[in-house]
């Protein structure tokens, strides 16, 4: 009878623990925490950032208005307001410290539930999560086509002299303008073709696609001769007007010192621009110019 009397006890006892542990597990299932802040966020110069979250009783029974949501930084509870985005969503304004780019968070919920008329006292928590500030992020390219030599802008925050601008791995001669502009030429590519553009090349910060156009131009005159010194005019044409900042023309040469010649720019609003070319050393070769017509305008030069 003894044993019996500890048997039935313990059984008691067994059951019991599993009806409350049920009874805690229904709990966790009575709200819904769905966080609402992104992972990064673009540093503003208040440098206050909002925290949100949508916070949605799972069942009748929670209480109305028991409910009390707080976020937890640093050990530190901050009570969480109404916002006026939507219902159930609860936002915090949190000021970051000086010094910081981070913050690691999460949210706790306080809520009453009532069954057969008796109410007792929940709360439903969430994992840490981090939240980072940037500094440094693109907010959008100026335009998303053009063709080669044109300067296009790139916006945003964060820039520095020493940023380079790549469309897929072929950098871009990159102008810094200010901290939120930066400035560049598209380079001598394949034309009528989409191009990845990024800072840094393929491993840098995306900044988004860019369809490079094609484009013609014509060279007067189609050749040059020189002597050593001489200096002859060399005409370049485009179809229609340069776009705004004007219209980068990279002519290069296989020969180089042979030919003496400043950089080709087509300014803004014109057709045509005339640079001089001078006569170097004795020798034989041409200019290029990638990019157009069926891919390169090719000017045969001697100097002799």
């Amino acid at each position: 009878m003894h044993n019996s009397r500890i048997s039935h006890a313990r059984r008691f006892f067994l059951l019991l623990g599993a009806a409350f542990g049920l009874l805690v597990l229904t709990g966790c299932e009575e709200v819904k925490i769905n966080d609402l802040t992104p992972s990064s966020l673009a540093e503003n110069p208040s440098q206050i950032y909002t925290v949100s979250a949508r916070i949605s009783p799972k069942t009748s029974a929670v209480v109305p208005g028991s409910l009390v949501a707080r976020l937890i930084i640093d050990g530190k509870n901050f009570e969480m307001q109404p916002s006026s985005l939507g219902q159930d969503i609860y936002e915090y304004d949190f000021p970051l410290p000086s010094g910081r780019s981070q913050i690691a968070y999460y949210f706790l919920v306080t809520y009453q539930v009532e069954n057969n008329g008796v109410v007792a006292s929940r709360e439903a928590y969430t994992g840490v999560r981090t939240l980072g500030v940037v500094g440094r992020y693109v907010l959008s390219l100026e335009v998303n086509r053009a063709p080669v030599g044109a300067k296009v802008s790139i916006l945003g925050r964060g820039f520095t002299p020493t940023d380079v601008v790549f469309l897929d791995d072929s950098p871009a001669r990159t102008v810094f303008e200010s901290p939120n502009s930066l400035g560049f030429f598209v380079p001598p590519v394949a034309p009528n073709k989409t191009y990845r553009v990024s800072l840094g090349g393929a491993a840098g910060s995306p900044v988004g696609t860019f369809r490079v156009d094609g484009g013609s131009v014509s060279v007067s005159p189609g050749s040059l001769t020189l002597r050593p010194r001489e200096t002859r005019p060399l005409t370049f044409t485009i179809p229609n007007v340069a776009p705004v900042g004007g219209l980068l023309l990279d002519v290069t040469t296989d020969v180089p010192e042979s030919v003496i010649m400043p950089e080709v720019i087509i300014p803004a609003g014109q057709t045509t621009v005339t640079i001089n070319v001078q006569g170097g050393r004795p020798g034989s070769g041409s200019l290029f110019l990638k990019g157009y017509g069926e891919g390169e305008v090719t000017v045969p030069v001697t100097v002799k």
